[in-house]
């Protein structure tokens, strides 16, 4: 199965920092968040990769080549102006193959086990969600007795920005910007959309407050 990272986003919260650096390419416990990402889908056994880019996005295929110093198949996908998340994935069909897919968004920090995707039954997607954080209290889904994932009838968690999608879920999708949500959405009316729901590490690193955060939650596991 292969795997996109998606690492297009600007990153404005994060300016400064972002302004000369890809937000991918931040830094925590001594490496960059894209970094801690790729070791690992690798370590699951997710070796052919695609990584989307924007802003400053030359940085990461400078530091990431074709991957092979991590053990990776990369292949790159840019955008010449980020196309969010579904026009992104429609943008890399292309590399991505007829079959399931997993995405991963490049801001977040996980000790999610991404192996048990492996196996996973796909209809049109699968969602990981997890409990909602403290800037996102409301939540995004429901996930119901069955697994099947919507927007309402009960207790809602955060997509965590793991997701694993059939091509078909975006074959009626014009390539240009586009959002993913209105797309799931879509696809939960008709109840084509599981999900699970994980309750360990996870973190958005979307403010230089959180980066800050994961870099001490990080450097308790750091040898000295």
């Amino acid at each position: 199965m292969k795997a996109m990272i998606l690492a297009a986003g600007r990153g404005e919260r994060m300016r400064p920092l972002t302004d000369h650096t890809p937000k991918p390419l931040l830094t925590a416990a001594g490496k960059p968040l894209l970094e801690r990402t790729l070791k690992q889908l690798v370590s699951a056994g997710f070796t052919d990769i695609v990584i989307n880019h924007a802003h400053l996005g030359q940085q990461i295929e400078d530091y990431f080549g074709n991957g092979q110093a991590w053990g990776a198949n990369i292949a790159y996908s840019p955008e010449g102006e980020a196309l969010e998340t579904a026009g992104g994935i429609v943008n890399a069909l292309p590399l991505l193959g007829d079959e399931v897919f997993l995405v991963v968004n490049g801001d977040i920090a996980t000790d999610f086990p991404f192996t048990i995707l492996k196996n996973q039954p796909v209809d049109l997607a699968h969602l990981v969600l997890i409990n909602n954080p403290s800037q996102h209290p409301t939540g995004d889904f429901v996930l119901d007795a069955q697994a099947y994932v919507s927007e309402n009838g009960g207790e809602k968690f955060t997509f965590s920005g793991i997701g694993l999608y059939r091509p078909e879920l975006f074959s009626k999708q014009p390539p240009g910007k586009s959002k993913l949500a209105p797309l799931l959405r879509q696809a939960m009316a008709g109840r084509h959309v599981s999900g699970q729901h994980y309750g360990g590490f996870w973190m958005d690193i979307g403010t230089p407050e959180r980066l800050r955060e994961l870099d001490a939650y990080l450097g308790q596991f750091t040898k000295s």
